[in-house]
């Protein structure tokens, strides 16, 4: 949707106008999808995952650069320096496989931070496509919330903010829960209150909290300025969920 992709521009470009220092992970599966219904390529999906096979591999890094690049160049207009992070350019996932059913999904077993440093050295956002290489220099593709949690674990971030098409997490009665532990997050798991693809996202929350990152929140990508509203206002926006 171009209206939230350029409202999404617009918050960043605020966001780095008050000075705040910033890193984007992307995602892509809307873009892959559409490009593998033209090629009449199938997906299927174990547990919000992708199984990827080799056709599909090549897909998902095509398209992941070329939205890279569109991210990038829609930065540049607002007047923010961005620098892309790909496999092709300055890879800082290295990967191990996810498990064989899956095929070409990584699980990040250490990341670069190097790399984003001196990004973030000379006054530029890195933008990060979320897939790495093994020790072969195989690519795979990474879950982009599990690659951002990598990420904010590493460079121990103060605040991830996972963007998505729903408000939050929502309770039992569909209502939305504006705050839990990872304990009561990990109980909604069990529960099998949250499903889907929302199930990698609580799991990368949990893991972040219990590992450095102060709070993270998963917001409704599609409410403008939503961004702002979670980092700049005391209502909030979305689910937060701490320690």
């Amino acid at each position: 949707d171009k209206m939230i992709f350029n409202n999404f521009i617009e918050d960043i470009s605020i966001m780095q106008k008050f000075g705040l220092t910033l890193l984007i992970v992307h995602g892509g599966g809307p873009i892959i999808n559409k490009k593998l219904d033209r090629l009449n390529i199938k997906s299927e999906f174990v547990m919000g995952l992708r199984v990827t096979n080799k056709k599909i591999i090549n897909v998902v890094e095509n398209e992941m650069i070329n939205f890279n690049k569109e991210i990038i160049n829609a930065l540049k207009k607002k007047n923010c320096r961005a620098e892309p992070i790909t496999i092709r350019e300055n890879n800082i996932f290295h990967v191990k496989q996810e498990n064989k059913n899956l095929g070409y999904v990584g699980t990040p077993t250490r990341v670069d931070n190097n790399i984003i440093e001196k990004i973030i050295k000379k006054g530029f956002i890195p933008i990060v496509a979320p897939m790495g290489l093994d020790d072969k220099g195989q690519s795979y593709n990474i879950n982009a919330d599990i690659a951002a949690g990598e990420l904010a674990k590493s460079i121990s971030s103060r605040r991830l903010l996972l963007m998505t098409d729903v408000e939050g997490v929502y309770d039992r009665n569909k209502k939305l829960i504006s705050e839990v532990n990872s304990k009561e997050a990990e109980k909604l798991i069990e529960d099998q209150i949250v499903r889907g693809g929302m199930i990698p996202k609580i799991k990368t929350c949990i893991s972040v909290v219990k590992n450095g990152v102060k709070g993270v929140v998963i917001i409704d990508g599609r409410r403008q300025h939503s961004m702002l509203f979670e980092l700049f206002s005391d209502q909030g926006a979305g689910t937060l969920i701490r320690k």
